[in-house]
């Protein structure tokens, strides 16, 4: 492969790999403990948010969510459930597991995301108590307008930020909008520690209950206070009753130290890494700017563009397959645009009776595909993309 979706678990891969072997060797644990604990403290504050939870997938954090929530009594059985049409598996699949109903909304091409205005449509046919939504490939709609209409019609509003960590609007940080926002650090995303996810959120029984979902539906990651709360409301009378008591449901979610130390590591290398992605993505914007195959992909409401891909839409079917075949025989690794519209996959399929017209998600279902955009990318690759791209 050429031009693959990633070309190295890490920036600074070599640098990484040799603090990581020294970590190991003088480490006196490696299941979670203080180096996770450091690294959620230094994500919250990058992130600016109260709270940041580990866990050890981005897939995890998003079911985690859904079940702190449902614990909380803030969502029950049977809740509508709504979300993004274009999304990845892990924030659909989670509803359905829990017992509520998906609802999907559809996404706009300019944008890649849903809109506004997707909500209110639903709204007038079908009452939500909550919406997670997916910010796409580093882009996001107008979400301030959607946490104000969340807001007002008493919806839950959760983040699945995977894909755009570090993007910026006027009105704030992506994965800052509602109760809580999913990130993941799997291989190829924004930073990597391989495998990896974390919550964060300023609300502070919603991260409570995040930690007792993350390990197994126990206190022992909660304060003292906290830990003090529960086994008060339950009697338990003894730190050896205490540790093996479970509280609410929950999973083993946890992360290892070496989640912990790898994203520590690479933090130090954030801004650089968002920055060089914006820059090659305004760079091969520009081709397709002139070029009437492609839809132009909206972001004058975006401060700052943490692109996780360089995503292209074509405005046929036809063209698409065009583009792919130009791709795959440059040795260029491409993807479909996530999973494209939801409810065209099988397990959706299976397990959800009630569809919706989907016509934004169903053209980038058909039309749309994406290559990886990440700093290691050379000028070659570049030039090669620029030219894949051109009329």
């Amino acid at each position: 492969m050429k031009i693959p979706l990633m070309r190295k678990a890490f920036l600074k891969e070599e640098q990484t790999k040799k603090a990581l072997a020294d970590f190991i060797l003088t480490a006196d644990r490696l299941s979670m403990d203080i180096e996770c604990k450091k690294f959620e403290d230094k994500f919250a504050q990058y992130q600016k948010s109260k709270h940041a939870v580990l866990f050890n997938s981005g897939g995890s954090a998003n079911l985690a969510m859904l079940q702190a929530l449902k614990n909380l009594g803030k969502l029950k059985d049977g809740d509508k459930v709504a979300f993004s049409a274009l999304t990845w598996s892990t924030n659909t699949m989670p509803i359905i597991q829990l017992g509520m109903v998906p609802v999907a909304l559809d996404c706009e091409p300019d944008t890649l995301n849903t809109m506004s205005y997707h909500l209110l449509e639903r709204l007038k046919t079908t009452d939500l108590q909550a919406l997670f939504i997916t910010n796409i490939l580093g882009f996001t709609g107008d979400i301030n307008t959607i946490k104000q209409i969340c807001n007002d019609r008493n919806i839950i509003l959760i983040e699945d930020n995977c894909e755009s960590l570090g993007t910026e609007l006027p009105e704030g940080t992506t994965g800052n909008f509602g109760i809580g926002g999913s990130f993941s650090f799997f291989v190829a995303h924004h930073m990597s520690t391989i495998e990896g996810g974390m919550v964060c959120t300023s609300d502070d029984d919603f991260a409570e209950m995040l930690r007792i979902v993350r390990a197994n539906g126990w206190d022992r990651n909660l304060t003292a206070e906290q830990q003090e709360k529960w086994r008060g409301k339950f009697d338990i009378q003894s730190e050896f009753q205490a540790k093996y008591t479970f509280y609410d449901l929950g999973y083993n979610f946890r992360p290892t130290e070496i989640t912990g130390f790898l994203g520590q590591y690479q933090m130090q290398f954030l801004e650089e890494n968002i920055s060089k992605r914006e820059q090659n993505y305004l760079r091969i914007e520009n081709i397709i700017k002139d070029n009437p195959d492609f839809v132009y992909l909206k972001h004058n409401h975006i401060n700052r563009l943490s692109t996780f891909a360089f995503p292209f839409v074509c405005k046929t079917p036809e063209l698409r397959k065009h583009y792919l075949d130009k791709f795959t025989q440059a040795g260029v690794e491409i993807r479909p645009m996530i999973a494209g519209n939801m409810q065209e996959q099988p397990f959706y399929k299976k397990y959800v009776k009630d569809l919706y017209d989907m016509p934004g998600a169903d053209m980038m279902h058909a039309n749309g595909f994406y290559c990886g955009n990440y700093p290691e990318l050379l000028e070659e690759d570049l030039l090669v993309i620029e030219n894949l791209l051109k009329k």
